[in-house]
């Protein structure tokens, strides 16, 4: 009997390359088959002219094949098929790449269907792995199908594809699943399923993959979409309660002298700074531990902000409000993504902490630190100590802070009182982690998140629903706007020589090149790309020859992409060309130009926060724009991001005019595209978050919805990159 946990191979024989292609997709199981929801539907009643194409748009094609054969890439040998196809209008190429059976299945003659996203291929219009039809030639059953629409020409479901699995494949096995599926129980109760007017889950999949019309595919999705807030949310809600049973330190933030801890920074706080820390102080006052994301631009103060909580907790002593020790002090952990980040904010707090004599401790893979020291000569004061004698000395609490990569997160450290957690541009940092910080000791560790990353409300909701939210939409004062141009191809040599003249004074300089995605993926995007590594080559042959310049990109080693960084941390490149891995928070004050390529391809959030890269002193800073494509779409959102006053106003901008299938990304929010396409609906977000958060509160453990509570667990991993 098949089941939605029932294996693929189930369904139907698969062959070694549609095993890896599956695996790629995260496909194993009937249920992940059925949850591969289509990308678009075709509307097959719609044909456009071959003359009539325009580069970007998706088109569907019919014509009669003129040429067909199948081939190997050049330098990849990868296989494919390659055609060309006529209509009354004219010719064009097509290509599908991983597909060389085309070659055979389809003959010089056959009059064919093509649906597909039309790009530039050897300089000409084409389709680039297009979904195929042709009755006779490709393998479609011939039973009644679910896929009403499909028979009639109306509507096909065009999915996501991966090497050695077709659209078609998809559409085939699916129709074979809802076949001998008898039954699919529903997770969401009828009750709520009934109160907004949804589909069962079983005739929400068959109306998703199989629509009779636009209207069912639309009601299909907005269940799916309402399914996935609500079980995130769930989640989250889950955990928020679990946090609330756990006990924190009471913190007496009255007697602090927080007052004269800010007093002696040497610049001011902004009014945004200042209503964070009233935020945090509060919630540290209180026995239930803190849980607060607090969220603001590159630049904005957050380090002073954690400072600021850091001072307040460690001036407390172990016990409670009513009873206090008279020694040892509380204990903060400050957890940083990279080693360089980490020793950052180690150098930053050794400023803002040095007239105290707090005790201040570095850990990261590379050795340990401990400031101040009586024996170090160098100016920080701060000396080189083991891991060994550092252990120690946090277990036994003489050391109250200890900043440091994911080493403070393992079972070889133990803290002795720890009372507040400050998390640096992580994943997610949940439930677990927690527990793991607070080891042995009965108090569990408030929770102070920062993230860089400008998050729409309706998203914050939804993957923070765990976590209060504090803003930081203001700039400290004496922060230079960045001065920021769209570029047009003929100007880039006079950017060029701007940026010669900046180099000669001494500064430094981010090339970003688009991500570039996995070879089965996107091939016409790839084609057209510029890389990190051939642009960094063309830049030092050509273009800056007398600089020094590094890389930086997604599939170097941890090792080396800390390298690259420190080095151009050091000054010791003058240049780094790099993909958008350079995001994540390093302050190099002497970088004050970034040149984005490509900058269509990039979201306005991602856009915005490489631009803040540069912000990081009193050098006026630059960032130059060179866009490939000019569509009317393009230039609107490059208007946009030129006008926005914040990060927070572009991430709106961006949930509202990415489409369908990109609001994800490179999957770095964890949400599918149904899920991200609901987060442009206020209503449909507060709708699902209230219905979790009443159902939690009534039934925590979930005990009446199993069925809930064990889809739920997907979405505990859930997290925001």
């Amino acid at each position: 009997m098949i089941t939605l946990q029932s294996p693929v191979e189930s369904l139907t024989r698969l062959k070694e390359d549609t095993k890896i292609g599956l695996t790629k997709l995260g496909i194993f199981t009937v249920q992940d088959l059925l949850y591969h929801f289509p990308a678009r539907y075709a509307d097959e009643s719609i044909f456009i002219s071959i003359q009539g194409l325009s580069e970007g748009s998706t088109a569907t094609v019919r014509g009669t094949i003129k040429k067909i054969v199948a081939k190997k890439t050049w330098k990849t040998k990868m296989t494919m098929s390659e055609a060309v196809i006529e209509d009354v209008s004219g010719t064009m190429p097509v290509v599908w790449f991983n597909q060389p059976y085309l070659a055979k299945m389809l003959h010089v003659g056959d009059t064919i269907e093509l649906t597909g996203k039309v790009t530039m291929y050897k300089e000409k219009l084409a389709l680039v792995n297009p979904v195929v039809r042709e009755e006779k030639a490709l393998p479609i059953d011939s039973h009644d199908s679910l896929f009403a629409a499909d028979e009639t020409g109306v509507l096909t479901p065009i999915y996501a594809e991966s090497r050695g699995v077709s659209s078609l494949w998809f559409h085939h096995a699916i129709t074979r699943a809802l076949t001998v599926l008898e039954t699919i129980p529903d997770h969401i109760p009828t009750a709520l399923l009934d109160q907004y007017s949804l589909p069962a889950l079983k005739t929400a999949l068959i109306w998703i993959h199989g629509p009779k019309n636009k209207d069912d595919a639309v009601i299909a999705r907005k269940r799916f979409a309402f399914d996935e807030i609500f079980s995130i949310n769930i989640a989250r809600q889950k955990e928020r309660a679990q946090v609330k049973e756990q006990v924190a330190y009471a913190i007496d933030a009255s007697g602090t002298d927080t007052k004269d801890f800010i007093s002696r920074f040497g610049f001011p706080l902004t009014e945004a700074q200042h209503t964070a820390i009233d935020h945090i102080l509060h919630d540290l006052e209180q026995s239930v531990p803190m849980s607060r994301l607090l969220e603001g631009d590159v630049g904005s103060g957050k380090t002073a902000v954690a400072a600021v909580a850091a001072y307040a907790t460690i001036m407390n002593r172990p016990g409670t409000l009513e009873k206090k020790q008279t020694f040892g002090s509380l204990q903060v952990a400050y957890m940083a993504p990279t080693e360089i980040l980490a020793t950052q904010h180690f150098e930053s707090f050794i400023e803002l902490f040095r007239y105290t004599g707090i005790s201040i401790a570095l850990i990261t893979g590379s050795g340990c630190r401990k400031f101040p020291s009586k024996v170090a000569s160098n100016k920080d004061n701060w000396t080189t100590i083991s891991r060994t004698q550092l252990s120690k000395w946090i277990a036994n609490g003489e050391i109250p802070i200890v900043i440091g990569t994911h080493a403070l997160i393992q079972k070889s450290l133990t803290f002795k009182h720890l009372a507040l957690a400050i998390i640096d541009e992580q994943h997610r940092f949940g439930l677990n982690q927690r527990k793991g910080l607070a080891k042995k000791d009965s108090h569990f560790p408030h929770l102070l998140s920062m993230t860089a990353t400008p998050i729409p409300r309706t998203l914050a909701l939804t993957i923070y629903g765990d976590l209060d939210l504090s803003v930081l939409d203001q700039l400290p004062a004496g922060r230079k706007k960045v001065m920021t141009e769209l570029i047009t191809p003929d100007k880039r040599e006079i950017i060029y020589e701007k940026i010669r003249v900046i180099l000669q004074e001494g500064q430094q300089v981010y090339i970003i090149c688009p991500r570039i995605n996995e070879p089965d993926k996107d091939m016409e995007q790839k084609i057209q790309m510029k890389n990190v590594m051939s642009e960094a080559k063309r830049l030092q042959e050509k273009i800056f020859p007398e600089y020094r310049i590094g890389i930086l990109h997604s599939k170097m080693t941890k090792e080396k992409k800390e390298s690259s960084m420190l080095a151009f941390v050091r000054h010791e490149t003058d240049i780094l060309v790099a993909t958008s891995v350079v995001e994540v928070g390093v302050n190099v004050p002497n970088a004050t130009v970034i040149i984005i390529e490509g900058a269509e391809r990039f979201g306005l959030s991602q856009l915005h926060q490489l631009r803040g890269r540069v912000q990081r002193s009193s050098y006026q800073p630059y960032c130059y724009l060179f866009a490939e494509a000019k569509s009317e779409r393009t230039m609107e959102r490059m208007k946009l991001f030129l006008a926005a006053k914040n990060g927070f106003e572009l991430a709106e901008y961006d949930l509202q005019l990415r489409g369908s299938g990109e609001l994800s990304g490179t999957g770095q929010w964890g949400i599918s595209d149904i899920g991200m396409e609901a987060l442009r609906n206020i209503k449909l977000v507060e709708a699902a978050r209230q219905a979790a958060i009443a159902l939690v509160a009534a039934d925590q453990t979930l005990t009446q919805y199993p069925l809930l509570a064990e889809h739920a667990k997907v979405f505990e991993k859930i997290h925001f990159e």
